[in-house]
């Protein structure tokens, strides 16, 4: 039991007379359930330590919205769904049901399959679509389940928490109720998550993090006048994995600033080159992480990165997300107030994917709205979806905001752009990421000027 950890009581844990179970070594932490103190750990421990262990299934179970309940129906209402809960989960599985920490808790299956153990999830969650009644008031508590088969992809109790929690969370993504099995699947994307994160710790310092560049052309004056930067790294055994996939396993590994901060140097270098080579640009982009933009430090290193290459206003450009809308708002405020005056310019990604940054554009002092590359997909294959561009296009020139179609492949997507009056394309229709060197070519530049360069270029995808 030595990865057990005494920590303070969830807020969520409402039977009282329990402490935890601790042992000296750091690691999980788990509450002692129903069935004695330190049975939990026990049973865990047992899949790994027998000799000729069973075969089954565990069931993870998280109770979603109890803490909200506990808050507006009270503690005893509450204590009392709870053992109706429990009741009804022994009684249905056949088996002891663990707390494990707060409203979380553990089945062991064994002898079940991965299908009879799914079948058994399907008919809980069907329960938990129904009302439960405790003393004549009815309530709906919503559940996620994760199951994961034993003995496989785990080989310590500790990493079998770590798959149940994964397989949890992946049900919660697709709403309440629902229940998802760690598979060969899941096992894939975890080892190659594992893989791309590993390799993240030294590719910076082996200068394996590439940085290439999206033109974007500009249908008034057509010229390519701006660009963003865009990451990719080869990993062994991997291949290419562009910053789409491997950013957010920066973030979640913590070392996404380091990353990012190289990326944002090299982008600051290029811009200094197109300055001093007389280049005709806007201004060259720097996507940036949710994370890294909510930082503390984050304006004070690109204050740093400015005047390292001495920049002047309106060439740099920070790419930011939908989602900084929901986190720390006044932090976001105060670091865009920062940013413009420093002559920044701001652009907001994925501008129409969601109904905060329709209305935060209204309060937030950003310069240019990215439209959402699925709008610009949608022309192929839904009649609406140019009615809704056409729309948001109009939305955001009446504010006096530049607007940026990005994912743009076909005349069919081209004609509804131009014909909605959108000033700035960006896509495989007009050019593939490009290398430095390559960006500084057609920068200024006309299509047919830069013809035979992009189609140089698309040729070398190919191959």
């Amino acid at each position: 039991m030595g990865w057990f950890q005494k920590d303070k009581k969830d807020p969520t844990e409402i039977t009282a007379g329990q402490d935890s179970v601790q042992e000296p070594s750091a690691g999980l932490t788990i509450f002692p359930s129903e069935h004695g103190d330190g049975a939990l750990a026990d049973r865990l421990n047992a899949l790994f330590q027998d000799q000729t262990p069973s075969k089954g299934v565990v069931m993870k179970i998280h109770l979603e919205n109890f803490r909200q309940l506990n808050d507006i129906l009270g503690y005893s209402y509450c204590e009392d769904l709870l053992a109706q809960i429990i009741s009804y989960l022994e009684k249905e599985s056949g088996c002891p049901v663990y707390r494990y920490i707060g409203v979380e808790f553990l089945i062991f299956l064994e002898k079940f399959t991965v299908t009879e153990a799914s079948d058994l999830a399907e008919d809980i969650l069907a329960q938990f679509d129904h009302v439960w009644k405790v003393n004549g008031t009815d309530c709906l508590c919503t559940a996620q389940l994760g199951l994961c088969p034993y003995p496989g992809y785990a080989s310590s109790a500790e990493e079998l928490m770590k798959l149940l929690d994964m397989a949890l969370a992946k049900a919660g993504d697709l709403g309440p109720n629902q229940y998802l099995v760690y598979d060969s699947q899941m096992q894939a994307a975890f080892l190659r998550r594992q893989t791309i994160a590993q390799h993240l710790q030294y590719a910076i310092e082996r200068h394996e993090i590439e940085v290439r560049y999206r033109p974007t052309y500009n249908i008034e004056t057509e010229r390519f006048s701006r660009a963003e930067y865009y990451m990719r790294i080869f990993i062994p055994g991997i291949g290419l994995v562009g910053s789409q996939e491997f950013l957010p396993i920066a973030e979640d590994s913590g070392q996404i600033r380091a990353v990012e901060y190289y990326a944002l140097d090299r982008a600051g270098a290029c811009v200094r080159r197109l300055l001093d080579e007389g280049r005709e640009f806007d201004s060259i982009a720097l996507p940036v992480s949710s994370v890294l933009f909510l930082q503390e430090d984050f304006t004070e290193k690109l204050t740093g990165l400015i005047e390292k290459y001495q920049i002047p206003a309106g060439k740099l450009a920070v790419e930011l997300q939908e989602d900084i809308f929901s986190m720390g708002s006044l932090t976001t405020q105060t670091t865009l107030q920062e940013l413009s005056s420093m002559g920044v310019e701001l652009i907001l990604n994925h501008f129409g994917s969601g109904l905060s940054s329709i209305a935060g554009i209204l309060d937030l002092s950003v310069n240019t709205l990215k439209l959402d590359r699925m709008f610009i997909w949608q022309l192929e294959t839904n009649p609406k979806a140019a009615a809704v561009i056409s729309g948001l296009i109009r939305i955001a020139r009446e504010l006096g905001l530049n607007i940026i179609a990005e994912g743009v492949e076909t005349q069919n997507q081209l004609d509804v752009l131009n014909g909605s009056g959108c000033t700035f394309q960006q896509g495989f229709y007009y050019s593939p990421t490009l290398e430095e060197d390559v960006l500084a070519k057609i920068l200024g530049q006309d299509l047919n000027s830069s013809c035979q360069i992009i189609e140089q270029e698309k040729l070398k995808m190919k191959r």
